[in-house]
């Protein structure tokens, strides 16, 4: 089963629009770069903690997803892990629509290690599930159970070439996004106007895990 060409391209932009979106969540942390550039004093330490930031961002969504990709059972169990994965999303929205305490272990992170902090952030918010049934969807798999074992391993490699170059695009988009909002923030408007107009995504980004989810099981059904 292949994937055409609208529905690749409507993936690749999904996989974009989710890292913009990301990026201009408070909670994957750019309002972090805001505040090391306000405590230096020098624009330079915000485009240090950016980097450190995606650098972070970068290696949670490969953690998730380069599993999917060495999944030989995606030659021939595709839809059933396309849809285990939607469930699997859906059910990281709905916890967080439940419980919206922010994970105590962030806090335990020290500020200068913004790169782990990114990674257990994204990990702990479900950032990569948020991947997976977009991921899944571009690898579009074409060999049949009886092409053998040598396709299977193919296709394997393809999709861990696949997993971080999906990973690579969405933490791009996410760190202009991210970058975009604290060069504003540090250079027109100030962390007095952040504290002031903060505003909370969290039942956003549940709900938002949970469209995804059910997507994703709905494009694995009708064979997109």
């Amino acid at each position: 089963m292949g994937t055409d060409i609208t529905t690749l391209t409507a993936l690749w932009g999904a996989v974009i629009l989710s890292g913009f979106y990301h990026g201009v969540n408070p909670g994957m942390g750019w309002p972090l770069a805001v505040s090391a550039a306000l405590m230096e004093g020098k624009r330079s330490a915000m485009g240090k903690a950016l980097v450190a930031l995606a650098a972070g961002h970068f290696l949670s969504m490969t953690a998730i997803l380069l599993p999917f990709s060495l999944m030989t059972a995606l030659v021939t169990w595709q839809m059933q892990i396309r849809v285990g994965a939607g469930l699997l999303v859906v059910a990281m929205g709905l916890y967080l629509l439940i419980n919206r305490r922010h994970p105590r272990f962030l806090a335990r992170v020290h500020p200068a290690r913004l790169a782990l902090w990114s990674f257990l952030a994204a990990l702990a918010h479900g950032a990569g599930l948020m991947l997976v049934p977009i991921y899944l969807g571009i690898c579009g798999i074409d060999a049949g159970p009886s092409e053998g074992h040598e396709a299977a391993q193919a296709l394997m490699g393809q999709n861990v070439l696949t997993a971080f170059v999906v990973a690579l695009v969405h933490t791009l988009a996410m760190t202009l996004a991210g970058g975009i909002l604290a060069i504003v923030i540090y250079v027109w408007l100030g962390l007095k106007f952040l504290s002031r107009t903060w505003f909370n995504l969290d039942i956003v980004w549940a709900l938002s895990l949970v469209l995804v989810g059910a997507v994703g099981i709905y494009t694995a059904y009708y064979g997109h």
